[in-house]
């Protein structure tokens, strides 16, 4: 059946204007956009008044695992959020990775969201079993995902230079006795999945995310090169997100730095893409372009643990395709692309010696959350409204506070909405939030069992968390020592 939305302002594929169009759609794509008033008598029609159309926004990282865990830290950089990993996300079953994935999906399509790469992490190692739980939640919810299970063979402790040794001796042999399961193992969970994976038709995608270059062994993270090859798996690895990070990569492998290092394992080309990199050097970002891979923009979880302020505009005039993210909801605690956007336009706007062509304009920030998040997800068919593309669409109350008076599209989506304007999403042409409420789930049983989950979740790992505070601040002081002695002031990130 066509549908033909009517009466509604358009964002242009530009994103630079916003004149009334009627959109017509049909089985999930964009039929044509047409002039106001033009009868399609085969069409029901959809009376889209007052109301702004935009193309679904793409989140280009986020951790499906974070939605049980959201406010559970405060002053926390990336390496105590490393530290207190146990805890915040241990002792899960099969109901409460549903749970969390389900919570952080709905936030998302509550918040104007059609797609998102997700990294949810399993301990010890992913299970068939738990991806299919998480699968179930964005089904049900709605959404198209990649679910990329984050994995490693190295724990937290292992993976970083001296730190075990930091640690009081109490506490050592409790570190170092941490352990991943077997890398074989890893690998075959991952490889499980993806021959018997069918979700394709739920637009959902398996791939495969090493985590942290520094938390594999260089036959950990060919293997898992190895495997997305063969099963034409995208891939997505936190790189250089902190200094720390960055200052170890560089010692361990001999001067390179972590992305070159996994350019020699084979690791990076198109299929490939950076979360953060907040330290990547200019010659990381002329490698990124030359290999035709990409790099999510975190602002939110980039401040909220002390990470830094990426190099965008560098990345974007080095070639590099760069699309915009939430992170986790345990690392930047919520799931608002809205946010993100308005922030990754105000940080573009702190690095030294800027000049105003430096910073992310708004247009350009919104194409960034659309066109070059779709393409970080594999989902080139979306990301802007035109005959052919697919049919990922939010529809904005114009009569709401955040538009009233509406100037400027692209400034209002960028300066002044929320979310909160948020009426209607579809995706591939069908409903999946109607009148801001969601279709595919009862919200308010979500909420309740979720409350459930995490009230026991917090009771059977107390005694973790106990000990994870302990070993803390002992982490913070060794990682922060590691950052202090490395610049990237030879290589040049200025944005020029």
């Amino acid at each position: 059946m066509k549908l033909l939305l009517t009466g509604a302002r358009v964002l242009s594929p530009d994103a630079l204007s916003a004149p009334f169009q009627e959109v017509l759609i049909e089985d999930g794509r964009i039929a044509a956009i047409l002039p106001p008033g033009t009868a399609v008598p085969d069409a029901a029609p959809n009376d889209a008044r007052n109301r702004l159309v935009i193309p679904g926004l793409v989140n280009g990282h986020t951790h499906g695992h974070g939605g049980l865990a959201k406010g559970s830290g405060d002053k926390w950089d990336l390496a105590l959020l490393l530290a207190h990993a146990p805890w915040v996300g241990g002792g899960r079953g099969l109901r409460d990775k549903y749970l969390s994935t389900a919570l952080t999906a709905v936030e998302m399509l509550k918040k104007g969201c059609t797609a998102a790469f997700d990294m949810p992490a399993e301990f010890p190692c992913p299970t068939v079993e738990g991806l299919e739980a998480m699968v179930d939640a964005y089904a049900a919810v709605g959404l198209r995902a990649v679910l990329a299970p984050m994995v490693a063979d190295l724990t937290f402790f292992q993976a970083t230079p001296g730190l075990i040794e930091a640690l009081p001796e109490e506490h050592r042999a409790r570190a170092g006795g941490m352990r991943m399961a077997a890398p074989a193992d890893i690998l075959a969970a991952i490889g499980t999945a993806a021959q018997s994976w069918s979700h394709g038709r739920r637009n959902i995608r398996l791939g495969c995310a090493p985590t942290i270059p520094l938390h594999g062994t260089d036959e950990f993270l060919k293997g898992c090169r190895a495997l997305a090859a063969e099963y034409g798996l995208p891939m997505q690895t936190h790189v250089a997100e902190s200094r720390y990070q960055a200052a170890a990569g560089e010692a361990r492998y001999g001067g390179a730095t972590l992305l070159e290092h996994m350019d020699r394992l084979g690791l990076v080309g198109r299929w490939f893409s950076v979360a953060h990199g907040v330290w990547l050097t200019q010659s990381d970002l002329d490698l990124l372009a030359k290999r035709g891979a990409s790099m999510s923009h975190n602002p939110g979880a980039n401040m909220r643990l002390a990470s830094g302020i990426a190099p965008v505009r560098a990345a974007i005039r080095a070639g590099v395709t760069v699309g915009i993210g939430t992170d986790g909801s345990s690392s930047s605690d919520n799931q608002n692309m809205f946010e993100a956007m308005r922030l990754a336009a105000f940080a573009s706007r702190l690095w030294e010696d800027a000049e105003d062509d430096d910073w992310l304009g708004t247009a350009e920030t919104v194409r960034l959350a659309t066109i070059g998040s779709s393409h970080i997800v594999g989902h080139d068919e979306g990301g802007v409204i035109a005959a052919g593309k697919a049919a990922d669409l939010v529809l904005l109350d114009l009569r709401h506070v955040n538009w009233a008076p509406f100037n400027d599209a692209a400034n209002q989506l960028v300066w002044t909405e929320d979310g909160s304007a948020v009426v209607d999403v579809m995706v591939a042409g069908q409903w999946k939030l109607r009148d801001r409420k969601v279709l595919g789930l009862d919200e308010a049983k979500l909420a309740a069992e979720a409350q459930e989950a995490a009230d026991r979740l917090r009771g059977a790992n107390a005694e973790v968390r106990a000990w994870c505070e302990a070993v803390a601040p002992h982490i913070a002081c060794h990682c922060r020592a590691l950052a202090k002695g490395w610049t990237r002031s030879k290589r040049l990130l200025k944005a020029e």
